[in-house]
């Protein structure tokens, strides 16, 4: 249904589902528009169709805006540094203002989908500064399992969804760099804007492991077999 300015207008809710999970992506090229449509009035729209039982929102730990390098949980202050982050903070509070569950994710990467990794091969990859800021990602496999088992317990609050190991860029690069027996990439500048903040920090998973969750790849280390396989001990995109 349409309201007279032609946007969705439920006058009332539809389907009450025993469980809503909003996990969306505002599209390679989205904006600060994109995320407010998306995340915002997305969830805020699904919410008053569906009336549901129970909320899911799978946000970002982009919403943590700490620049020292300190370990971040959930407690810590969220304050992120670009609209952007500011807009999830404002999808999070629907979501826990009818007690649900926010999951802030990490970098996610698996199979086809990993930006260090896919620079290190395009030959765009730098190592920025002396390569010291901490680089948080979790694997799609234990991102998936973290989301099942949230909605399957019904969790409630906020957890972080993390691997076990926080890592300076240049341990990652020197990971890829070792595993496809090639040389380190060259250091540059570091920027001093980012998509999503400029920002330097550990994640905690702590309080997600209280739930019996588990990463399948505590570290990006361990799943770079899966994501660059070898053959004969060389990889396997060389002739």
């Amino acid at each position: 249904a349409m309201d007279i300015a032609g946007n969705p207008h439920f006058p009332e809710p539809w389907l009450s589902p025993d469980l809503l999970v909003h996990c969306a992506s505002s599209g390679r090229g989205g904006g600060v528009e994109a995320y407010r449509r998306v995340y915002v009035q997305g969830l805020r729209q699904l919410l008053a169709a569906t009336a549901p039982r129970h909320v899911l929102f799978v946000g970002s730990t982009s919403v943590y805006g700490q620049n020292d390098g300190s370990l971040v949980d959930e407690t810590s202050p969220a304050e992120p540094t670009v609209e952007t982050g500011k807009i999830l903070l404002e999808a999070e509070s629907l979501a826990l203002s009818v007690e649900g569950c926010v999951l802030r994710l990490s970098g996610i990467y698996g199979p086809g989908r990993s930006v260090l990794l896919r620079k290190y091969l395009d030959g765009t990859a730098a190592v920025e500064g002396d390569g010291s800021r901490w680089i948080n990602q979790v694997h799609r496999d234990d991102a998936a399992q973290a989301i099942l088992l949230a909605g399957t317990k019904k969790l409630s609050g906020i957890y972080n969804v993390s691997d076990d190991t926080p890592s300076p860029q240049i341990d990652v690069y020197s990971w890829i760099a070792s595993h496809l027996k090639g040389p380190l990439p060259p250091h540059a500048e570091a920027p001093t804007t980012r998509k999503r903040g400029n920002t330097n920090k550990r994640v905690s998973n702590a309080k997600l492991k209280t739930t019996g969750w588990r990463p399948l790849f505590p570290s990006y280390q361990d799943a770079l077999p899966d994501l660059a396989p070898l053959k004969n001990g060389y990889p396997l995109f060389e002739s």
